[in-house]
Protein backbone atom coordinates (compact mmCIF):
# COMPACT_ATOMS: atom_id res chain seq x y z
CA UNK A 1 0.00 0.00 0.00
CA UNK A 2 1.61 3.60 -0.75
CA UNK A 3 1.83 6.08 2.11
CA UNK A 4 -1.04 8.59 0.29
CA UNK A 5 -3.06 5.87 0.79
CA UNK A 6 -2.23 4.63 4.43
CA UNK A 7 -2.43 8.04 5.62
CA UNK A 8 -5.54 8.92 3.92
CA UNK A 9 -7.54 5.41 5.05
CA UNK A 10 -6.34 6.47 8.32
CA UNK A 11 -7.56 9.97 8.59
CA UNK A 12 -11.12 8.81 7.34
CA UNK A 13 -10.94 6.15 10.01
CA UNK A 14 -10.17 8.85 12.63
CA UNK A 15 -13.11 11.21 11.58
CA UNK A 16 -15.54 8.86 12.16
CA UNK A 17 -15.13 9.87 15.72
CA UNK A 18 -16.69 13.26 14.51
CA UNK A 19 -18.54 12.12 11.27
CA UNK A 20 -20.70 9.52 13.41
CA UNK A 21 -21.71 11.94 15.98
CA UNK A 22 -23.64 14.00 13.01
CA UNK A 23 -25.85 11.35 12.16
CA UNK A 24 -28.81 11.86 14.58
CA UNK A 25 -27.98 15.32 15.22
CA UNK A 26 -31.10 17.71 15.95
CA UNK A 27 -31.83 21.00 15.12
CA UNK A 28 -31.87 21.63 18.76
CA UNK A 29 -28.75 20.42 19.61
CA UNK A 30 -26.71 23.27 17.85
CA UNK A 31 -26.80 25.59 20.69
CA UNK A 32 -26.04 23.71 23.54
CA UNK A 33 -22.89 24.26 25.88
CA UNK A 34 -21.73 22.42 28.73
CA UNK A 35 -21.28 24.46 32.03
CA UNK A 36 -18.23 26.80 32.22
CA UNK A 37 -17.90 27.01 28.36
CA UNK A 38 -17.92 29.19 25.32
CA UNK A 39 -18.11 27.04 22.50
CA UNK A 40 -21.75 25.68 21.31
CA UNK A 41 -22.40 22.28 19.11
CA UNK A 42 -22.91 24.47 16.22
CA UNK A 43 -19.43 25.84 17.43
CA UNK A 44 -17.41 22.89 16.87
CA UNK A 45 -19.09 21.43 14.20
CA UNK A 46 -18.20 24.43 11.96
CA UNK A 47 -14.57 24.72 13.04
CA UNK A 48 -13.42 21.42 12.19
CA UNK A 49 -14.76 22.16 8.84
CA UNK A 50 -12.96 25.67 9.11
CA UNK A 51 -9.42 23.85 9.88
CA UNK A 52 -9.87 21.18 7.77
CA UNK A 53 -10.39 23.48 4.59
CA UNK A 54 -7.25 25.67 6.01
CA UNK A 55 -5.34 22.65 5.87
CA UNK A 56 -6.67 21.40 2.24
CA UNK A 57 -5.67 25.15 1.17
CA UNK A 58 -2.25 25.88 3.18
CA UNK A 59 -1.05 22.35 4.04
CA UNK A 60 -1.49 20.51 1.38
CA UNK A 61 -1.76 22.95 -1.25
CA UNK A 62 -5.45 23.18 -2.72
CA UNK A 63 -4.66 26.84 -3.16
CA UNK A 64 -7.47 27.51 -5.50
CA UNK A 65 -9.76 26.90 -2.21
CA UNK A 66 -11.49 29.74 -1.27
CA UNK A 67 -11.42 29.72 2.68
CA UNK A 68 -13.56 31.94 5.42
CA UNK A 69 -12.86 30.33 8.59
CA UNK A 70 -14.76 31.90 10.81
CA UNK A 71 -14.23 30.42 13.74
CA UNK A 72 -10.49 30.54 13.85
CA UNK A 73 -11.04 34.57 12.68
CA UNK A 74 -13.11 35.33 15.56
CA UNK A 75 -11.71 32.89 18.08
CA UNK A 76 -14.81 32.40 19.83
CA UNK A 77 -18.61 31.56 19.19
CA UNK A 78 -20.59 34.28 18.26
CA UNK A 79 -23.82 31.93 18.37
CA UNK A 80 -24.28 32.24 14.76
CA UNK A 81 -24.01 28.70 13.59
CA UNK A 82 -28.11 27.31 14.49
CA UNK A 83 -28.28 25.66 10.70
CA UNK A 84 -28.50 22.28 11.20
CA UNK A 85 -28.41 21.71 6.90
CA UNK A 86 -25.94 24.24 6.30
CA UNK A 87 -23.23 22.68 8.87
CA UNK A 88 -23.79 19.50 7.85
CA UNK A 89 -23.60 20.79 4.07
CA UNK A 90 -20.31 22.80 5.15
CA UNK A 91 -18.56 19.57 7.19
CA UNK A 92 -18.90 17.65 4.63
CA UNK A 93 -17.82 20.41 1.81
CA UNK A 94 -14.64 20.24 4.07
CA UNK A 95 -14.04 16.61 3.90
CA UNK A 96 -15.10 16.16 0.34
CA UNK A 97 -11.92 19.32 -0.10
CA UNK A 98 -9.42 17.45 2.18
CA UNK A 99 -9.52 14.13 0.81
CA UNK A 100 -8.70 15.11 -3.38
CA UNK A 101 -6.56 16.94 -2.09
CA UNK A 102 -4.43 14.30 -0.03
CA UNK A 103 -5.28 11.91 -2.83
CA UNK A 104 -3.05 14.22 -4.97
CA UNK A 105 0.01 13.63 -2.47
CA UNK A 106 3.12 11.91 -4.14
CA UNK A 107 4.67 9.43 -1.55
CA UNK A 108 7.44 11.79 -1.80
CA UNK A 109 5.40 14.90 -0.76
CA UNK A 110 5.03 13.67 2.92
CA UNK A 111 8.51 14.80 3.85
CA UNK A 112 7.95 18.41 2.66
CA UNK A 113 8.30 20.96 5.28
CA UNK A 114 5.51 23.45 5.35
CA UNK A 115 5.36 26.34 8.07
CA UNK A 116 2.04 28.05 9.36
CA UNK A 117 1.63 30.16 12.49
CA UNK A 118 -0.55 28.09 13.70
CA UNK A 119 1.86 25.68 14.38
CA UNK A 120 5.50 26.20 12.66
CA UNK A 121 7.39 24.17 10.65
CA UNK A 122 6.10 20.35 9.98
CA UNK A 123 6.45 17.94 7.52
CA UNK A 124 3.14 16.73 5.80
CA UNK A 125 3.16 13.52 7.37
CA UNK A 126 3.81 15.57 10.56
CA UNK A 127 0.91 17.43 9.69
CA UNK A 128 -2.08 14.85 9.18
CA UNK A 129 -1.09 13.56 12.64
CA UNK A 130 -1.97 17.25 13.42
CA UNK A 131 -5.43 17.35 11.31
CA UNK A 132 -6.25 13.74 13.09
CA UNK A 133 -5.35 14.79 16.89
CA UNK A 134 -7.75 18.28 15.70
CA UNK A 135 -10.33 16.68 14.93
CA UNK A 136 -10.73 14.10 17.45
CA UNK A 137 -10.15 16.93 20.16
CA UNK A 138 -13.12 18.69 19.09
CA UNK A 139 -15.40 15.51 18.03
CA UNK A 140 -14.77 14.76 21.76
CA UNK A 141 -15.86 17.95 23.34
CA UNK A 142 -18.66 17.52 20.51
CA UNK A 143 -19.48 14.28 21.83
CA UNK A 144 -19.72 15.91 25.44
CA UNK A 145 -21.61 18.61 24.73
CA UNK A 146 -24.52 17.09 22.93
CA UNK A 147 -24.51 14.15 25.98
CA UNK A 148 -24.54 17.11 29.17
CA UNK A 149 -24.85 20.20 27.57
CA UNK A 150 -27.81 22.75 27.89
CA UNK A 151 -29.26 25.06 25.42
CA UNK A 152 -28.44 28.38 27.65
CA UNK A 153 -30.42 31.37 27.02
CA UNK A 154 -28.05 34.40 25.66
CA UNK A 155 -30.56 37.53 26.72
Amino acid sequence: MAITEAFLQTWIESRTRFSNLLKDLKQEDLPKKLIHTNNTSGYLIRHIGDVELLFAKNVFGALDLKVLAKTVALKHDTGEWTNLQELLDYQQEAFKNLKVIIEKQTDEDWQQTITTKEFGTKTKAEAIGRIISHTAYHAGQLSLTLKYGQTVDQN
